[in-house]
């Protein structure tokens, strides 16, 4: 298996004024393309472990030659982490979050605008490069963490439904060193519908890549 680059559900510029379209071809088309041309090269002499889809090979990291672990780890979660993300935002600015998973978030947070606090503190905090995540646990209650680099949830156990990107390339061109403000708006372009699909399913391996 060669790992490919997905294309952006949407136009480059679909998502301005929040994230603006030359951050969006930065991002998108060398940075995850990056990661990509990486991981590959790094398995090209591994067969057995290249035909692997991404998820097995970023929850079974521990079955990788200990050389590849720490370089698998780093460009396999940047794109996964990444394909992810491109779903989980949308031109449908302000979109309506269902009731489903409106009541679950209410039940671990009281309501909506508290989980968001919580959510953007977490990000706000987040020293140098990573990422913050509304994540389910095994048992199904919902939690926020956040993952330094491109480290991704599912080699927690966890399912990703909903993450930020917090490295400098996906918001230094409009919003410089502002990250606070980069989170705000990140809240108008959140895909609420993806979050709910990725919740729905069965198991990691059906996260929507």
């Amino acid at each position: 298996m060669t790992f490919v680059l997905p294309e952006l559900p949407y136009n480059y510029d679909a998502l301005t004024p929040y994230i603006d379209e030359r951050t969006m071809h930065l991002h998108h088309d060398m940075h995850h393309q990056t990661y990509i041309n990486k991981l590959n090269a790094l398995l090209v002499d591994y067969p057995e472990f290249a035909n692997w889809p991404i998820e097995k090979i970023l929850t079974n990291l521990d079955k990788l030659p200990e050389n590849l672990r720490t370089p698998v780890r780093n460009q396999a979660g940047g794109h996964y982490n990444h394909s992810l993300f491109w779903k989980m935002l949308s031109p449908d600015f302000n979109q309506k979050i269902d009731a489903g998973l409106l009541s679950r978030i209410n039940k671990e947070w009281g309501n909506l605008q508290e989980f968001k606090n919580a959510f953007s503190s977490s990000a706000v905090a987040v020293f140098g490069s990573g990422w913050t995540w509304l994540v389910m646990k095994p048992d199904g209650k919902l939690q926020i963490v956040s993952t330094m680099n491109q480290d991704s949830p599912i080699s927690m156990g966890l399912t990703p439904l909903l993450g930020i990107d917090l490295w400098e390339h996906a918001y230094y061109l409009k919003y410089e060193n502002r990250r606070p403000e980069y989170i705000k708006a990140f809240w108008h372009v959140v895909n609420w519908a993806q979050v709910s699909q990725n919740m729905s399913q069965s198991s990691l391996s059906e996260i929507v890549m």
